[in-house]
């Protein structure tokens, strides 16, 4: 190895790859939770970033993405909206590709796989997300509740009614997943006995209004858009799972509401 080399100079920096996942809030939440979408949004490093909306999970409800529209105008991004169920003659590449942020809404992960798998899209995603420059990085990827659970192994998902475990997901994210740990009352104790039974693998949780960040495939932290919501990483330990805080950072002002 040179000297060149070994000092640095000239030395390929590794692109961050970005994934921000939501156990409920954002956008979803209500016009007054802006400040994880701000977050993600401020990862790409560009003040009008582009925007792709994938509300396949809700079957494109339309006030779904009329919301998303709302909350993501042309002064804070270039949005656009990817459909499975009405294709039209676009490539998903063409839709997907080059896009700053892939954004994926809640409702039915099993759905979501189901509907994504056949066409590819899971594929297009997946490579948007890796590609990029060496300094710079692919797509961030971001998701809420179902938008959440698909990027990991497994999770905990209300996808056939009662609240069950799914060992079906993308496999991005290492480990299992669980959204709305404070917003359903069943799903932490159920959480905690499916990873205690060995049902589920470990894995995180995030509150309502909490996210979960991830770089390049690891944690580094949390953040809220309401003060004293948490993220959770939960491990099985004997006999029992247990539930351990991750450090989350509010994203609001210290003198604020």
């Amino acid at each position: 190895m040179n000297a060149r080399t070994k000092s640095g100079a000239g030395a390929r920096k590794r692109a961050s790859r970005h994934v921000v996942v939501l156990g409920g809030g954002g956008f979803s939440g209500g016009e007054q939770h802006t400040l994880i979408d701000d977050f993600v949004l401020g990862l790409t490093g560009k003040v009008r970033p582009r925007v792709c909306f994938v509300a396949t999970a809700s079957g494109d409800s339309v006030g779904y993405i009329e919301r998303f529209r709302a909350a993501f105008g042309p002064d804070r991004a270039r949005a656009s909206f990817v459909s499975l169920f009405a294709r039209g003659r676009r490539t998903l590449e063409s839709q997907i590709m080059g896009q700053d942020v892939i954004y994926v809404g809640g409702g039915s992960t099993a759905n979501l796989l189901a509907v994504w798998r056949p066409h590819g899209l899971d594929k297009v995603i997946l490579r948007a997300h890796k590609s990029g420059r060496e300094q710079g990085g692919g797509a961030v990827l971001a998701g809420v509740s179902a938008g959440m659970l698909c990027w990991f192994e497994a999770c905990l998902t209300d996808s056939f009614g009662p609240v069950a475990p799914m060992r079906d997901g993308l496999g991005l994210l290492k480990g299992a997943a669980c959204p709305h740990y404070d917003g359903e009352r069943e799903r932490r104790p159920m959480f905690e006995g499916l990873i205690a039974g060995r049902k589920l693998p470990g894995g995180v949780a995030c509150d309502d209004h909490a996210a979960a960040h991830y770089s390049n495939g690891e944690l580094v932290g949390g953040v809220s858009e309401v003060r004293g919501k948490g993220v959770y990483m939960v491990a099985k330990r004997g006999a029992e799972a247990v539930t351990t805080p991750v450090a989350t950072r509010y994203l609001g002002s210290d003198t604020g509401a």
